[in-house]
């Protein structure tokens, strides 16, 4: 159980405060409701991009780790196709320095040709380094453009192609700025060795002051029924074929999502699961493979994928597979199997409870999603889920005219 109070500054900003006295440290954890799938599709890879810029000083504080190291303090940030998440850990006696840097740039941010090009140059090369120049790197930059059409979870967090981050112009990231980094448009959780009445006084002390900026109003193009199966070939100089199978599944906030994530478990979580058990064990056709969803906020993916042995046909592999899920649509999972999963992800949570980051980070995810108090349901909604719902969905999900098929070839120079 995390507990928290919360409160709304007078320009939007949501607030929300996890005190916990055992530790000297605290948190403070700001989330924006912005991700890759808010980007032009001419310019993607900006919210990336902007996850840098973030750190390269405000118009008040040139050097923005400088004053964070003095007291002790360490920060990060990453992206998501929803989200970007910033997070400061200090001693929580030095907390007014973290809201200080972050109301900073909030308000501030230094916009300069030397910057953009310094994070331009960054951003560029981990886009050459880690998705274009490494062994199955690409994967998902074509496997979301196969699976999705017309939503923008059709390009990855990095972006669509390396020429939109080289490309990107001052002015571009200043409207970008402006449209989305907003109180408003923005979750504050402090946590650690704090006092909700000192969190709210320097919360209107540092934040409320920066002008509430114009809402900005998602409106998503959502995707049409798959009826028909999708496949892509590539052929690359990797050391094995590999194959990648997308499915539809349902959004974060949907009710069958916890049965989809337990369904992922059953089939690759651990050396007793289906996919490891069977296709690598006993028919050692792979020599790994997992399922996985992409818990993303929109309806996404449900995903298996899995690294074939030399001499292993893809025509094998993938009939291996199929008839893995196709025993999930015609036989329940035993109440043995489904206990198993349950409790592992409930000692998942469980742990997650022990991080004061991780309690700061969940709390302005889940207010996000609506309610920061789902953190504490979601124990129960997965213990919910019964064998009928496993096979339920998939029975609507896993069908070949509804799948999305990557296969993965070595060329036989890698």
């Amino acid at each position: 159980m995390v507990d928290f109070n919360r409160f709304t500054l007078a320009n939007g900003l949501k607030v929300l405060v996890h005190e916990d006295a055992t530790t000297p440290m605290a948190v403070l954890n700001i989330l924006y409701d912005v991700g890759a799938r808010d980007e032009n599709p001419e310019q993607t890879g900006f919210a990336h991009l902007f996850e840098h810029l973030m750190f390269g000083g405000s118009v008040n504080i040139p050097n923005y780790d400088e004053p964070l190291q003095r007291v002790g303090g360490e920060n990060n940030a990453f992206t998501s196709n929803d989200i970007t998440n910033y997070y400061i850990t200090l001693p929580s006696e030095n907390i007014e320095t973290a809201f200080w840097l972050e109301s900073d740039r909030m308000l501030n941010l230094a916009f300069s040709e030397k910057s953009l090009e310094t994070q331009r140059n960054v951003v560029s090369e981990e886009f050459k380094q880690r998705y274009l120049n490494q062994p199955y790197g690409d994967v998902w930059l074509k496997l979301r453009p196969l699976a999705f059409k017309k939503h923008a979870y059709r390009w990855a967090t990095i972006g669509k192609e390396l020429s939109h981050i080289e490309n990107a112009k001052i002015e571009d990231v200043k409207a970008f700025f402006k449209k989305h980094y907003t109180p408003q448009n923005a979750i504050l959780v402090v946590g650690g060795n704090v006092k909700t009445e000192d969190v709210k006084k320097l919360a209107e002390k540092w934040f409320e002051p920066i002008p509430a900026g114009e809402k900005y109003i998602r409106n998503l193009v959502q995707e049409d029924k798959q009826t028909e199966a999708r496949t892509e070939t590539i052929t690359a100089s990797v050391p094995l074929n590999a194959i990648y199978m997308a499915f539809k599944m349902p959004g974060r906030l949907d009710a069958d999502y916890y049965a989809f994530d337990l369904l992922s478990d059953i089939l690759s979580r651990g050396q007793s699961s289906r996919l490891y058990n069977s296709l690598l064990k006993e028919q050692q056709l792979f020599s790994d493979i997992n399922a996985y969803i992409s818990s993303s906020i929109d309806p996404g993916l449900f995903i298996v994928e899995g690294k074939l042995i030399e001499g292993i046909s893809i025509e094998t592999a993938e009939k291996a597979i199929w008839a893995e899920l196709d025993r999930l649509k015609s036989e329940l999972v035993s109440e043995t199997e489904l206990t198993k999963v349950k409790n592992k992800v409930e000692s998942v949570l469980v742990f997650s409870e022990m991080s004061l980051l991780d309690k700061a980070m969940n709390l302005a995810y889940y207010e996000l999603l609506g309610n920061a108090d789902l953190l504490n349901q979601e124990t129960t909604e997965f213990l919910k889920v019964t064998a009928e719902d496993l096979k339920r969905i998939s029975n609507d999900t896993f069908h070949h005219n509804s799948s999305s098929t990557l296969y993965y070839l070595t060329d036989g120079n890698a």
